[in-house]
């Protein structure tokens, strides 16, 4: 089982990279990005209905008009900009869920959970990925992808290095209540694997594929603890939502992996932490 989770999160990084640098040929479109935030979108949670998928994908989807509206060249704009049209696109979501929970109302008690649910949804996945879809165009359509492959890595490194750890040396339970499989010596092996996975692309990649002189180790370092504790968050949160629903883990997705919320769930919540970090260029790299 070590293995074999060793070798999918490897695979997993390696396939989003792929597919993260096969996008960045495609100028400020990416629409390699637009699938996987669409498929990211497309979740296992309650409720399931078509307006609140929609919505979420609406949601996901507002986060190209800034960069279809400017062509194929740099994007640019403030940190703020590209986040003005998902909350433009939540706020009609929301109208919407309203709406619908209106035309079927029939009797108290349901319409407040409902409704509430829904707009978890909507919020929880549709808001938070476009924190990490807004990574791709940080700095237009090049050092973007750098952003986007510093979350994931940091993240899913943080993922493996837990698991590892936790296997191998886990003794004392982090949450017992929420998670009973996950350990305090697990969450350390977390927080270096995403130490590890932000120093190799935030400080080796920069001059090895970028021609850049890499930003100051302190701040790498505060980014990888930053995302990494966050992204652990992340899974708790994610325990939390399958614990309350009476939900076990979701439907295996690949092998040594967990399910589809397992997956992502890291990624999403770690995201605008991520994006407050390039969007105020704290691991920014320099030209040489």
């Amino acid at each position: 089982m070590l293995r074999s989770r060793l070798l999918m999160g490897t695979l997993l990084v390696g396939a989003l990279a792929g597919l993260l640098y096969l996008d960045s040929f495609t100028g400020s479109a990416a629409p390699f990005l637009f699938l996987i935030a669409l498929v990211a979108a497309v979740r296992n949670l309650a409720p399931i209905r078509g307006v609140t998928y929609g919505g979420v994908a609406l949601v996901v989807a507002s986060n190209w008009i800034v960069p279809l509206r400017q062509g194929a060249g740099r994007v640019s704009g403030g940190p703020a900009e590209g986040l003005a049209w998902p909350l433009v696109a939540l706020g009609v979501v929301v109208l919407v869920l309203f709406a619908a929970e209106a035309s079927r109302y029939q009797s108290p008690g349901s319409a407040t959970e409902s409704l509430s649910s829904g707009l978890l949804v909507v919020v929880y996945v549709g808001v938070l990925a476009s924190f990490a879809v807004q990574l791709r165009w940080v700095d237009g359509a090049n050092l973007g992808i750098l952003a986007l492959v510093s979350l994931v890595a940091t993240t899913k490194c943080g993922d493996i290095g837990a698991y590892t750890a936790g296997r191998l040396f886990g003794r004392r339970p982090l949450a017992p209540v929420l998670s009973p499989k996950k350990t305090v010596e697990g969450s350390v092996g977390g927080v270096i694997g995403s130490l590890a996975g932000a120093w190799v692309v935030l400080q080796v990649v920069p001059a090895h594929w970028f021609s850049m002189k890499p930003g100051p180790w302190p701040t790498t370092l505060l980014f990888g603890l930053a995302v990494g504790v966050t992204a652990q968050c992340g899974d708790l949160a994610e325990s939390l939502l399958k614990r309350d629903l009476g939900k076990k883990d979701s439907s295996p997705l690949l092998l040594g992996l967990g399910g589809a919320l397992d997956l992502l769930d890291s990624i999403l919540f770690a995201a605008p932490v991520a994006y407050l970090f390039w969007a105020f260029r704290l691991v920014w790299p320099v030209e040489i």
